[in-house]
């Protein structure tokens, strides 16, 4: 009896932990926000909430987006960081919906990606309160990360941007390593 118990609970655990999909196989979050994929009015929607805007590309499929919706995002300091410092929207890199650039260039997303030169998903896109008109993502973007990263990575690039590190003396990488020293944390 206690035997079957333990099997089941098992199988059903990873079930229970598991990112949830939306109808166009995206992970889906409660921070994502639904918009109309106007990146001009998503920042001044990021701005009105004293938010930076974040673009993440995703595929149906993707390994490592499931791993950072599984794994890193649900983290309480890291889905904190997203809720309360990032207006995140999400695009499909094989999407057919349509995109509108900070310069007023129309695409599908999977073009738009393209034109933005994002090969890799999850591909996580930062963009500054000041963004010229005439500026596409790519050239606006505070920094860009291509991949999946764990937790402290994620969390410690949450941390300077939100924090507005990025303006400063301090670049990425020896913020980074400095918080971990600080935390005492071997990553």
């Amino acid at each position: 009896m206690f035997r079957t118990i333990a099997l089941t609970l098992m199988i059903l655990a990873p079930a229970a932990f598991a990112a949830q999909l939306g109808d166009d196989g995206l992970h889906d979050a409660p921070w994502i926000e639904e918009t109309f994929l106007d990146l001009r009015e998503d920042h001044e929607d990021a701005l009105a909430q004293g938010k930076t805007l974040m673009v993440i590309i995703e595929q149906r499929g993707c390994i490592y987006c499931t791993r950072l919706h599984e794994n890193v995002f649900p983290d309480p300091e890291v889905e904190a960081a997203l809720t309360e410092n990032f207006y995140v929207v999400q695009l499909n890199m094989f999407g057919d919906l349509e995109v509108t650039d900070f310069d007023g260039e129309v695409l599908p997303e999977k073009e738009m990606v393209r034109r933005w030169n994002a090969q890799f998903t999850p591909f996580m896109m930062f963009f500054p309160p000041e963004v010229a008109n005439d500026a596409t993502a790519s050239d606006a973007v505070i920094v860009s990360m291509p991949g999946a990263f764990g937790k402290w990575t994620t969390l410690n690039l949450l941390n300077w941007i939100g924090e507005g590190h990025y303006e400063g003396e301090e670049d990425f990488q020896r913020y980074h390593a400095r918080i971990l020293q600080e935390r005492g944390i071997v990553e």
